[in-house]
């Protein structure tokens, strides 16, 4: 069994990205191989097609990013509120799953949204009761209107350490470039503009979605995309919808004893059969971030060809038998967290990998590469 306590590591807060590079692919690679931990090279996102070979598979998580994030003043009290959209409850679109950041909540508690910038919108959240969710609530929507509610008070749900990282380097966000930076250039539902194709469909066409982006597909832009075509990589895609819960800290002794978040996915059969056609031709599995990664591996060999839909509950740490992924592109990730574990398995069986992934962290360090969702990546290959 893995101890949390060996996910442990220190990051000075300098080291968080606050934002991303510009081109995205011009991001720092940190390229290993699990069959030779002595062999390290250091290039750029879009020198990737360089590792990659014609057969490969590369296999992308197409979910995109709600506007999940809210702010607003209870009526009681007038005290400022900060919130996160989960989801809806029920049939109906005029309950929501929140998570609430306010002194004492209680049913009955009504709570002001305001709009993207800043104004009142008219849209009142009540609290009903607690989710089944732990630390959320049910709350009833007033106000609504029948528009596209998120999209009017929604913004851009930036994990938590880069919102602090920017106001203690007195940087000022702007949601706009924030919403565009935080999506994937594939991301469903997007045009070629990279706007909400679906805004004006409502609140029920935005029903599904991620509250948290799949970080190592921020990297990739059209043209790169476009050059590993050209080089015989194909492309599949599933869908995984990132919860909260891949920020949640692991807290138990061991990494095992995690309860592990549930997260719906989607295995298309095309993409399954890809996987198969790409194997039996001697191609290489590119597993484009955990959340890609961690879809693939919920289906068993026998139903890929099927494909489905289904909720994982799927932990990775070293000693786990990969059954579908052979090479792994991931962004560098938060200490004590599953997302290590799960990288950490990629880099080997044995009780050597974590101790290995913490030193590539510490030469991360040292090479000023740049940490977390807007940071830059590593692949690990065979």
């Amino acid at each position: 069994m893995l101890r949390t306590a060996d996910l442990e590591y220190d990051l000075p807060e300098e080291w968080i990205a606050t934002a991303p590079v510009s081109p995205r692919d011009a991001a720092k690679l940190m390229v290993v191989w699990r069959s030779d931990p002595s062999r390290v090279e250091h290039r750029r996102v879009r020198d990737l097609p360089e590792y990659l070979r014609a057969g490969d598979l590369l296999v992308l998580n197409t979910t995109r990013v709600l506007p999940a994030r809210f702010a607003g003043e209870r009526e009681d009290s007038h005290g400022g509120v900060q919130g996160l959209y989960l989801g809806q409850r029920g049939a109906a679109d005029d309950h929501w799953a929140v998570m609430i950041k306010s002194r004492r909540q209680a049913p009955g508690v009504r709570i002001a949204l305001k709009d993207r910038h800043g104004g009142p919108s008219g849209v009142v959240l009540e609290l009903v009761e607690r989710d089944e969710e732990p630390g959320a609530w049910v709350a009833r929507v007033h106000g609504a209107g029948g528009g596209d509610v998120l999209g009017r008070v929604g913004l851009t749900p930036l994990p938590p350490y880069i919102l602090q990282a920017r106001k203690h380097a007195g940087l000022a966000g702007d949601d706009e470039v924030d919403r565009l930076a935080y999506q994937t250039v594939y991301a469903e539902g997007e045009d070629r503009h990279g706007q909400d194709a679906r805004a004006t469909h409502g609140l029920e066409a935005r029903a599904t979605g991620s509250v948290a982006a799949p970080t190592a597909g921020l990297h990739f832009t059209p043209e790169l995309l476009a050059g590993l075509g050209a080089a015989g990589v194909r492309r599949a895609d599933v869908v995984l919808h990132v919860g909260t819960g891949t920020f949640k800290p692991v807290e138990t002794e061991y990494v095992e004893q995690h309860p592990m978040h549930a997260e719906w996915c989607t295995l298309p059969g095309a993409t399954g059969r890809a996987v198969v056609e790409a194997r039996a031709r001697g191609g290489r599995v590119v597993a484009v971030g955990t959340t890609a990664a961690r879809t693939l591996e919920s289906f068993e060999a026998a139903g890929l060809g099927a494909g489905g839909s289904r909720e994982t509950r799927l932990l990775i740490t070293p000693g786990y038998a990969w059954k579908h992924v052979d090479v792994l592109m991931t962004n560098f990730h938060l200490p004590r967290s599953t997302l290590m574990a799960l990288v950490a398995a990629g880099l080997g069986g044995d009780g050597a990998a974590v101790e290995r992934l913490k030193s590539l962290y510490e030469l991360a360090m040292e090479s000023g590469y740049r940490f977390y969702s807007f940071g830059d990546a590593m692949l690990v290959l065979p």
